[in-house]
């Protein structure tokens, strides 16, 4: 049997390694892997826009040849259905990822049954990266080099009118 179609849902405003490791990690386990990146929420109000988000996901991923990249703005699971994903993948960094992950997946396993949530644990490197962590140091001007790709850094500098290494 053939490795089910996988999506890799989230906002990735900005995309980090631990959103990278997670990916990659799937790639290896399933036949196909679609970033799902969000274009639209109800609860967020990204620092980069969709276009901007996508592109950095798809610079950062495209050494693997199994995973390609799309904008959503419906409900994950009409998305999932529209592609044909049966198994949505989530990255769990603390328990408290968890807490909130078990009850989205109980909810879209009400909306559609047939799609299945894998969690995959951060590797413990990336295990307390998260974007808006990142957001957070590079709008104060420290270094997130460490945990975001350079094109990403270099956006996220721009974005805060800082050179390398700058800190405000």
């Amino acid at each position: 049997m053939n490795a089910p179609l996988a999506i890799c849902p989230g906002t990735y405003d900005p995309v980090t390694y631990g959103h990278l490791d997670v990916i990659d990690r799937a790639s290896r386990l399933f036949s196909e892997v679609i970033v799902s990146v969000t274009t639209g929420s109800l609860k967020k109000s990204p620092l980069f826009s969709a276009d901007e988000r996508i592109a950095f996901v798809e610079e950062s991923v495209r050494h693997l040849p199994n995973v390609r990249v799309s904008g959503f703005n419906s409900l994950i699971t009409e998305f999932a259905r529209g592609v044909g994903a049966s198994v949505m993948v989530k990255g769990l960094r603390a328990i408290s990822d968890f807490d909130y992950e078990f009850q989205m997946a109980q909810l879209n396993r009400h909306l559609a049954a047939e799609i299945e949530t894998v969690y995959l644990p951060a590797s413990p490197h990336y295990s307390f990266v998260s974007s808006s962590g990142v957001r957070e140091v590079a709008a104060w001007g420290g270094a997130v080099e460490d945990w975001v790709p350079p094109h990403v850094a270099a956006a996220l500098r721009a974005r805060h009118g800082m050179r390398a290494g700058q800190a405000s």
